[in-house]
């Protein structure tokens, strides 16, 4: 039987936020996409606001995470934020070191991302995650205590768990492009696999 265009199911981008949504959801949170023996936890820094207006990781447009997720072949199709449980099926989970949702990741204290740094290794620990991929080296540096970390895989362990360091695939990132983020995250996946 051929399926005739108005009766195939269409998937209708989400309502956009107004100004107004997303001053609101500077209160709201993005609950963890984790579980018991991960092989991989990613950990960004923070919810943006968009994320946190949707409810979802990574949401907003023009974000590079899914895309990157998708290109170094952790998921065999590209996701849509809010189908970010399928990750779990392959072992991948997300969280965050600073749960607070803001407009830029640099409003973020100190004081935040060094107990953020902590309540990681508590997940780490709990979770038994085999390796967590921190998404952003200067948060990174401030929250661990590792002034000269460079993005890759770092020396030491977090509660057993193997650390890299990939860049903030936020579209706010203009270091890395999407063939690097691609890339980098394609080496994670690689070490990840083989170890």
């Amino acid at each position: 039987m051929t399926v005739t265009p108005s009766r195939q199911k269409v998937h209708l981008p989400l309502r956009r936020p107004g100004k107004a949504d997303l001053l609101a959801a500077a209160t709201k949170t993005v609950p963890d996409v984790i579980g018991p023996g991960l092989q991989v936890l990613f950990c960004g820094i923070n919810p943006g606001l968009y994320s946190a207006w949707s409810g979802h990781h990574f949401a907003r447009p023009g974000n590079r995470f899914w895309p990157a997720l998708f290109a170094s072949g952790f998921t065999d199709r590209l996701l849509r934020p809010d189908e970010e449980h399928e990750l779990l099926r392959s072992g991948y989970g997300i969280t965050n070191l600073v749960d607070r949702a803001t407009a830029a990741a640099d409003e973020l204290t100190r004081d935040e991302l060094v107990a953020g740094a902590r309540n990681l290794e508590r997940k780490l620990k709990r979770f038994r995650i085999r390796a967590v991929a921190i998404l952003g080296i200067s948060a990174y540096r401030i929250a661990f205590a590792r002034p000269a970390a460079l993005v890759g895989p770092q020396p030491e362990t977090l509660r057993g768990s193997i650390v890299w360091v990939l860049p903030n695939p936020s579209g706010l990132n203009a270091h890395f492009v999407p063939a690097t983020l691609a890339r980098l995250f394609r080496k994670f996946r690689s070490q990840v696999t083989r170890a």
